[in-house]
């Protein structure tokens, strides 16, 4: 009988190879979640507009028609969907992929696979309520605003992949955190209603001074947000903070997958 044992001192080619051969497990994985999501709800997928309807409307109550905040251009409304639209694929991911693990509990103690299968297979469900949100955006750009979609938006899917990485990083980093300290739980549900207000969600990049640019480009969500305005509105890119961004992510990204692997072999013990 073969024996596997699960060690975290994988290269990193052989984590990469590995997620390729169980690719199966991740589809199952992902569609799993998907049936998971919408299985006994009554709205099914119309929880996927309310959510960014909703803060959508608030944010132009209150930013717009009473603290008189410009969208220098583009409908406010758009303006701050377009931003809603990374931040609740981010918040997705982080709220559902950060309890991956305990979650599964008898798979990760009991089945060998690819522990990074768990929280990446989340990807699937957030694309889908991401393309759920990302087509009533166009409806409503194009029937209520009559706004087409500039040839910029060819960059668009630059900006998704980058989204995704970034997503999967903190997600993977949290899930592994919340394994070893059980305080980060709660950590996670602050986090996410916070998040919104110190990204650029509500507001136009152009707003704000300089400094106060570079010091929101420390959340990676920043370049994301002006590459999906630059896409969707026109906005222009601002190449210092995506600069940032950039470099905020690839490190995230280092410490995620570094602090992972560091703890993966003790799963089994600690969950």
């Amino acid at each position: 009988m073969q024996t596997t044992i699960i060690t975290s001192k994988k290269s990193w080619k052989g984590i990469f190879s590995e997620l390729w051969e169980y690719k199966e497990v991740f589809i199952f994985l992902g569609w799993r979640d998907i049936l998971v999501q919408y299985k006994q709800t009554v709205l099914g997928i119309a929880w996927v507009l309310i959510r960014p309807l909703l803060t959508v409307a608030i944010f132009t109550i209150i930013f717009s028609r009473i603290a008189g905040i410009e969208s220098h251009g583009a409908p406010y409304p758009l303006l701050v969907f377009s931003g809603m639209l990374a931040w609740q694929f981010f918040a997705d991911m982080l709220t559902f992929g950060s309890n991956c693990f305990l979650a599964n509990q008898q798979l990760v103690s009991k089945v060998y696979f690819p522990r990074l299968l768990l929280p990446a297979s989340r990807v699937l469900c957030s694309l889908v309520d991401f393309g759920i949100a990302f087509g009533f955006y166009i409806i409503l750009s194009l029937i209520r605003y009559q706004m087409f979609p500039p040839l910029k938006f060819l960059t668009f899917p630059i900006f998704l992949v980058w989204l995704i990485l970034v997503a999967f990083s903190v997600s993977l980093l949290f899930a592994s955190l919340i394994v070893c300290y059980r305080d980060f739980r709660h950590v996670i549900p602050f986090a996410t209603q916070l998040g919104v207000y110190i990204t650029p969600v509500g507001f136009s990049l152009s707003m704000a001074p300089k400094y106060v640019q570079y010091i929101l480009a420390l959340n990676p969500l920043t370049g994301i947000i002006n590459g999906f305005r630059y896409a969707l509105l026109g906005e222009p890119l601002v190449p210092g903070v995506l600069a940032v961004s950039v470099v905020m992510t690839i490190i995230c990204m280092i410490i995620s997958i570094i602090y992972f692997k560091s703890v993966e072999g003790t799963f089994a013990d600690k969950i």
